[in-house]
């Protein structure tokens, strides 16, 4: 054992989930900054904060990128905190779900898992309808769905082929991920600054809206650019059980990709916004983003500079399924979904929740196809998403004063953990109010119909057969049996 520090690690990995009462099936292959780049590709900044730049700039005007990104940030990462603590007691692949269901019982886990699926598929929806967006917009294809349609469902199988064949490849390319976005930021803002005009820095508190409401609801709409953008995080807890030492890297790839993501992203947006010539016509272009690298820094470099966006967006999308396919797989060996036994196999060559994949990357399509409007798909996948992180926040914070979680992991708030919990709360309810006022009706209308339909399948099907995970702390007298995961990296 002492002669093999790593396999012993990999040992201590395993009882650790043992414990939590999983077998170690997939492959444990991750460092930490493989885990932090799974989350960080996710967030993209070169995805979320470039697909949704004409909705920021449509609705808020350069204000919401210079007050707006920031004031997002700053409670998004209440948010990631408080997730990162629990996913450092529990690193399971189930995540969310996983700790809801520890802590608040079967129906609370049930939910929880059913938010943060939905939500999953519509993300991935987003990114790669979007991504599908932008590569017509470059091949001067009409943005028509008969163009866009064939261009996305290519993109999703690249992503599920990989996913499914490729467990060592797809976490190379995560790190390469990691890189190349900030090596892609890094580009975009070096062009700007050396080739492009630059207005002033009081042109960023400019106040516009091309939309017909008042100014502060505009702003407020056009939040949905940042907010959007800062989801699927919890991708870091998804690949818990493909992570080394996952009590301390899975916590930080959480919060970490955020912090990293809201600094990176703030610089991209401030100069992109700077080299905007004519506001009001960059409002209006059909892709404001394109316009205005076109517009400021030519044809040819502006197109070259969209093209590395668009790399980034593919990357983005690969780790979205990534992270869907093991919510999936989580929640089905628990006997929380249809067909679970088939979506909880995993590929005997290739250590991949195979299944769970092309289930991820089909019901994407779907999603698209349902939603029509590229902001509704962005919409819906916030409020769930949300959610779903809202709900474990909860049973959490009342855990921990009823003395039911005990025992955490090495990565914890301590004593300002009831306020950080509180400001997260609030920051989610918000969102729930945000992203359903027009012209976003379709999301919350399908969100409250997700929601209506969920509680029938409990009541009809699942409220006397799903039991949840196989350890939980709802039960006093089963609190010690979780107690351990927070030691094997102590």
């Amino acid at each position: 054992m002492d002669n093999d520090p790593k396999g012993a690690s990999l040992d201590a990995d395993a009882a650790q989930l043992q414990r939590l009462g999983y077998a170690q099936q997939l492959l444990r292959e991750m460092g930490g900054f493989s885990n932090f780049a799974v989350s960080f590709s996710i967030i993209s900044i070169l995805t979320g904060a470039v697909t949704l730049y004409g909705h920021g700039l449509r609705f808020g005007g350069p204000f919401v990128m210079a007050v707006g990104w920031p004031l997002v940030a700053v409670m998004t990462l209440m948010v990631a905190a408080s997730l990162a603590q629990l996913a450092s007691s529990f690193p399971t692949a189930g995540a969310l779900y996983h700790w809801s269901a520890m802590l608040g019982g079967p129906r609370v886990g049930f939910f929880t898992a059913w938010l943060n699926t939905i939500g999953q598929f519509a993300i991935t929806a987003g990114i790669d309808y979007g991504l599908a967006e932008f590569v017509a917009d470059m091949l001067g294809w009409p943005r028509e769905r008969g163009y866009v349609l064939p261009l996305y469902a290519l993109i999703l199988f690249s992503h599920a082929v990989l996913n499914h064949v490729g467990v060592r490849a797809v976490a190379l390319l995560n790190n390469l991920s990691a890189w190349y976005h900030v090596a892609g930021v890094a580009l975009l803002i070096g062009a700007l600054v050396a080739f492009a005009p630059r207005r002033d820095l009081g042109f960023l508190f400019t106040r516009f809206t091309a939309e017909d409401h008042v100014y502060s609801y505009g702003f407020l709409i056009g939040l949905l650019q940042a907010q959007w953008t800062f989801t699927g995080y919890d991708a870091s807890a998804h690949v818990s059980e493909e992570t080394k030492d996952p009590t301390r890297n899975a916590p930080w790839g959480i919060f970490l990709s955020v912090a990293v993501s809201a600094v990176v992203g703030y610089v991209l947006l401030v100069g992109v916004t700077l080299a905007i010539r004519d506001l009001p016509v960059a409002a209006d272009a059909p892709n404001p983003f394109l316009y205005v690298l076109r517009d400021s820094l030519g044809p040819a470099l502006g197109g070259a500079l969209v093209w590395v966006a668009i790399g980034a967006m593919w990357f983005c999308g690969l780790s979205s399924v990534t992270s869907n396919s093991r919510m999936l797989f989580a929640f089905a060996r628990d006997g929380g979904l249809p067909a679970s036994p088939l979506l909880a196999r995993v590929s005997p060559r290739f250590r991949s929740p195979h299944v769970a994949v092309w289930v991820s990357v089909v019901a994407a399509f779907v999603v698209a196809i349902w939603s029509g409007a590229y902001a509704a798909m962005v919409a819906l996948s916030t409020l769930a998403l949300y959610a779903s992180y809202a709900v474990p926040i909860w049973v959490g914070f009342k855990a921990r004063r009823n003395g039911t979680w005990s025992h955490r992991g090495p990565w914890d708030l301590g004593r300002f953990s009831p306020l950080v919990n509180g400001v997260a709360l609030a920051w989610c309810a918000a969102i729930m109010v945000l992203f359903v006022l027009p012209p976003n009706e379709l999301a919350g209308y399908t969100f409250a119909g997700c929601l209506a339909l969920l509680v029938l399948y409990w009541v009809a099907f699942q409220r006397h057969t799903f039991v949840g995970p196989k350890v939980t702390l709802i039960h006093p007298s089963s609190s010690p049996a979780p107690a351990a995961p927070a030691q094997p990296g102590t």
